[in-house]
């Protein structure tokens, strides 16, 4: 049901079952999937590809141009997956020329006053909490959480199944299936809890203990720590992803904190 006192372009391309409250805005470059809510005093501008069953809050801004000076008014897109949920005054805009598109995944919840720039590929299942701020170009893999009021640099990078602490600033890569904390953020141990969650059995859980150890616990530099990973532990996914990972950064990836490192080592 589309309300009388909303705003939608006949150009755009609205499926069955949507539903579009009052005071909504929504233009004609729009395509909105079956079975989204779309709430009240929402604005979709041009370009946002919005998929099925979604749940768009009140005050939610999607496909705005990009707050960036580059941007030239290139034809791109602000995609968002099925059964995401966007709440209050979340913000996302069109990519550039970078990528041609910012996305975000399916089965998301973007928290209220999140910001996702021009560029942000936002992978399934991720969680970003309360005003989590996503500079231009930065990558979050599937299952990542981010906590309230944590911001990130642009074209930093976080891995799948890690977490992110609230209160922080991610200035370097965080790996997959870890726990990054504190100013400046450090790792702080593997996302354990998380990954028993979603079923990950033990063995796999040990497996990647085994190799955080490796690359923050023993203060190997990090070509050190890869060589160890490669000679002495077990090929499996979770290694082949980790190194993957830590070799694909182009900025370098979070350390453990020192202090930490030397207890561990006295022990």
């Amino acid at each position: 049901m589309i309300s009388p006192l909303a705003q939608v372009d006949p150009k755009a391309k609205i499926a069955n079952n949507v539903t579009i409250d009052a005071f909504s805005v929504v233009y004609g470059d729009v395509e909105v999937g079956e079975g989204t809510h779309i709430m009240p005093n929402v604005t979709i501008f041009n370009g946002s590809r919005i998929g099925k069953h979604c749940k768009i809050f009140p005050g939610a801004v999607i496909g705005a141009i990009p707050q960036d000076l580059k941007y030239n008014g290139e034809q791109t897109t602000a995609e968002i997956g099925d059964y995401t949920t966007i709440r209050e005054y979340v913000t996302i805009h069109l990519g550039t020329k970078d990528k041609w598109k910012t996305k975000v995944g399916n089965n998301c919840l973007l928290m209220a006053y999140a910001h996702v720039a021009h560029d942000c590929i936002v992978g399934n299942n991720v969680i970003l909490a309360n005003c989590v701020q996503l500079a231009g170009h930065v990558l979050v893999d599937d299952y990542a959480i981010i906590g309230g009021l944590t911001g990130a640099h642009q074209f930093t990078h976080v891995g799948a199944h890690a977490y992110v602490a609230g209160h922080v600033v991610i200035r370097k890569d965080v790996p997959p299936y870890v726990k990054a904390a504190r100013d400046p953020l450090t790792f702080a141990g593997i996302n354990k809890v998380g990954l028993s969650r979603r079923g990950f059995p033990k063995s796999t859980i040990d497996d990647i203990t085994n190799i955080y150890h490796l690359l923050f616990v023993q203060a190997h530099s990090t070509s050190k720590a890869i060589e160890l990973i490669e000679s002495s532990l077990p090929d499996s996914t979770a290694k082949n992803e980790i190194l993957e990972f830590v070799r694909a950064s182009t900025i370098g990836i979070i350390r453990k904190a020192k202090e930490e490192i030397d207890e561990n080592l006295a022990l």
